[in-house]
């Protein structure tokens, strides 16, 4: 038996926009500049930021079979890293700034 396509709940719940959404989906999917593995990369990152188990394994699987190695893997996640600690230092200084200006400890 081969796999069939279920209609998403958004879709069912709201036919209008869920399928607008899928069709902006389907336009970056099978569309753009970027090829196949870099598109599983970004999306791979953007999954575990949002630490979507579901996704991250989804688009793991997808970006090996688009040929990623283990070291693009784990390269792209780890610069996800990087700027997501880069984000937070910067958080950080703004509401330091904020609330202690650049005072010496």
């Amino acid at each position: 038996m081969g796999s069939r396509k279920t209609t998403p709940w958004f879709v069912l719940n709201a036919p209008e926009v869920g399928q607008a959404f899928e069709e902006f989906r389907r336009s970056y999917d099978q569309g753009g500049v970027l090829d196949r593995k870099t598109k599983e990369l970004l999306m791979l990152v953007m999954a575990c930021a949002s630490r979507s188990t579901y996704n991250a394994e989804q688009h793991l699987r997808a970006a090996l079979e688009a040929g990623a190695t283990k070291e693009e893997v784990t390269e792209a996640l780890m610069i996800a890293v990087g700027e997501d600690a880069g984000a937070q230092l910067a958080w950080n200084h703004q509401i330091v700034a904020r609330y202690l200006g650049n005072r010496k400890p």
